[in-house]
């Protein structure tokens, strides 16, 4: 792979807290605009040079540009000649991405790079698939995903994601413009293995956050994670993913992070789950999108009408939606019998 040697023209959709990390970090090295849909926020973003609402504390660099204005944040890479290697990113949650898409259909960008974890609600479909519905199958298209706080990647921090594609062009384009200082970037071509893994490692950290919450302690941390993995690449080979993707960034290691660490707000639902508190308490508390709650909704749905087992994911769920208490979810776990479980 060559070497970037000039600056990329990026646009980023989305000004949430991970969009504008990524923002941060890609505008130290490239020519990068961020976009968000509220003029009143972009304005306030804009004068005080951060974003005060969704990731306050982390100045915005001098050279990246703030804006509400759609056509601008487009033509920024549509103008951009080829040898720029210009990237469209999308950092929306996934109940966004249809609707964003819909804003692109019809014109000339020259890839999509998306952000969002997690299934369509109501399709259950995976971002790539939403894409081609949308776009169809001329633009490319690329998931960027792995364990990754905006936070830590705000300030710097060492952070390694993976990017999948079908074209070979855009994961080289998306490896040149991100990585570097501490940001490590790794392709593959397993966009299926990558979007489960980063969509279902959200629903078993509600299950961990809950067992840590009613103090079952760090073997049962352990189990559920290493169990939650088994579900994950279960879920995943049957809809085509390769196994070792799972073994890898955007399976064990997005999984590790968001169970453990303290900074993940679906740990924090599943924390919060424990202390009897209600969903539209603990959503309205969190100020932010915790995708674990939709996608276990989309998750046990799909697991269902493909027979693939998911214990874990159904007593998420069954908490989150059917009025079951973390106390009878956790009972429910332990009654299974091993034997009755696919390794």
């Amino acid at each position: 792979m060559q070497e970037q040697k000039t600056p990329s023209k990026i646009t980023i959709l989305g000004a949430g807290a991970w969009g504008t990390a990524v923002a941060i970090a890609l505008a130290a090295r490239h020519e990068v605009l961020l976009w968000g849909r509220n003029p009143g926020q972009m304005a306030e973003t804009a004068a005080a040079r951060e974003n005060l609402h969704y990731l306050p504390g982390f100045p915005l660099p001098a050279g990246l540009q703030v804006s509400a204005d759609l056509e601008a944040a487009l033509a920024h890479v549509a103008d951009a000649a080829q040898d720029e290697a210009p990237l469209l990113i999308l950092a929306c949650p996934v109940a966004g991405l249809r609707p964003l898409l819909g804003q692109l259909k019809g014109r000339a960008i020259p890839n999509v790079v998306w952000l969002c974890k997690g299934f369509e609600a109501g399709s259950g479909l995976l971002p790539h698939q939403v894409v081609v519905e949308v776009l169809g199958e001329s633009v490319p298209g690329a998931a960027l995903s792995g364990p990754s706080f905006a936070q830590e990647v705000a300030r710097g921090l060492p952070c390694a994601l993976s990017v999948a594609s079908t074209s070979s062009l855009l994961r080289e384009r998306v490896v040149a413009a991100a990585h570097g200082n501490n940001l490590r970037v790794y392709a593959c071509d397993d966009m299926v293995g990558v979007e489960v893994g980063g969509a279902v490692k959200n629903v078993m950290a509600i299950a961990t956050g809950a067992a840590d919450g009613l103090g079952l302690g760090l073997n049962a941390r352990a189990a559920l994670i290493t169990r939650g993995l088994a579900e994950i690449t279960r879920l995943g080979v049957t809809l085509g993913a390769q196994p070792a993707t799972f073994m890898g960034l955007t399976g064990m290691g997005d999984l590790i992070l968001t169970c453990t660490g303290d900074l993940s707000r679906n740990r924090r639902v599943g924390l919060a789950l424990a202390q009897g508190k209600q969903l539209d308490t603990i959503v309205a508390e969190l100020g932010h999108v915790a995708e674990g709650v939709p996608c276990a909704k989309s998750v046990r749905a799909l697991a269902r009408r493909l027979g693939v087992d998911m214990p874990i994911t159904e007593a998420v769920a069954a908490v989150l939606f059917d009025g079951v208490n973390a106390t009878e979810m956790a009972q429910q776990l332990l009654a299974r019998d091993p034997r009755d479980e696919l390794a």
